[in-house]
């Protein structure tokens, strides 16, 4: 056996014929307005409407369930910057409120509706990576649904 080289191997738990599905890469080509299987189509047909399917490679979109995520996310990257921007103006310049009203405000607004398709795109992204959603190729199914109870059953 010597000079024979060993090829490393993946370690699987589960063996399945589904390919790998980087969750890094997945999230980037979602941030930057592509499909995140195949990085080549686009993943918005209007500003936060994502397309039904890719165009390039012909996966479906129309089940991804971002909802109220991409705003949380956005809001808290804005909330760390504008917060953190304000503490360092405060400490260097002395300004009236409506002096910090009319330059955080706009900045917040301008921040926010810029880093929201971004972040909704990484959303998807990580969806797709994960299989949630119908990504995986079945469709979402409570497994703890609990029956109904009480007067109304």
């Amino acid at each position: 056996m010597q000079g024979q080289q060993s090829t490393p191997e993946t370690t699987r738990f589960q063996q399945t014929d589904q390919s790998e599905r980087p969750v890094g890469r997945s999230i980037k080509r979602g941030m930057l307005n592509r499909c995140p299987a195949c990085g080549q189509g686009k993943l918005f047909r209007a500003f936060l409407k994502s397309v039904d399917e890719c165009s390039a490679c012909g996966e479906r979109m129309d089940h991804q369930r971002a909802d109220d995520f991409p705003p949380y996310i956005v809001v808290t990257i804005m909330g760390h910057l504008v917060l953190g921007g304000f503490m360092m103006t405060e400490m260097l310049l002395t300004l009236s409120n409506w002096g910090h009203l009319a330059i955080w405000v706009p900045i917040t607004i301008i921040g926010s509706l810029a880093l929201m398709q971004p972040v909704k795109g990484g959303v998807i992204g990580l969806q797709w990576a994960l299989r949630m959603h119908g990504f995986g190729g079945h469709e979402d199914a409570p497994e703890d649904k609990l029956p109904a109870t009480g007067p109304s059953a």
